[in-house]
């Protein structure tokens, strides 16, 4: 008896473990979509057609803005940029929203102070973004002068991370 015992312990610590090895496996696109603060974005992805280059190996830093932050622009922005005929554009502003490699917030923060209070980074659309700490919070400044607040941070995927801002980086 105690030998089966032992067994369907075994049994139940291993369901456990792949139970828990599966939500590791949500890659930065999965997680995005179980977001209900980004369907927006999601839907850009799917628009722009990037859901595969997102679901790849990666790794990638994806700084992701959310429903709100995407109600912020221009009225009219977002179903302009959704169009068949936009789908570059909108690649090309989403992909300003990607760096490669993961970067965690305490590599964001490492890189800010050894760059002196700034770091720049290249976007996957070859863009640059500034990150830099002002009044205790990363704040990114895109190529236009705009500014994004980092509001959450290391949202952990298989394949990158994401860190949430509160404003629509753009590309020149």
């Amino acid at each position: 008896m105690k030998s089966v015992k032992n067994t369907i312990f075994a049994f139940a610590l291993s369901l456990i473990a792949v139970s828990a090895m599966a939500q590791n496996k949500k890659d930065i696109v999965d997680i995005a979509i179980g977001s209900a603060d980004h369907t927006t974005l999601v839907a850009a992805v799917k628009a722009a057609d990037l859901v595969a280059t997102l679901k790849g190996a990666g790794p990638f830093t994806v700084f992701a803005p959310t429903n709100a932050t995407f109600a912020k622009l221009p009225a009219g922005t977002v179903e302009t940029l959704l169009k068949p005929e936009n789908k570059a554009t909108l690649a090309g502003i989403l992909t300003y929203h990607v760096v490669a490699g993961n970067l965690d917030a305490t590599k964001v923060m490492a890189a800010i102070k050894e760059g002196m209070g700034k770091v720049v980074l290249t976007t996957v659309a070859g863009g640059k973004l500034t990150a830099s700490i002002v009044g205790g919070k990363v704040i990114l400044t895109d190529e236009k002068g705009g500014k994004a607040t980092v509001t959450a941070t290391d949202l952990k995927g298989s394949n990158g991370v994401i860190h949430v801002i509160d404003t629509v980086v753009m590309p020149k």
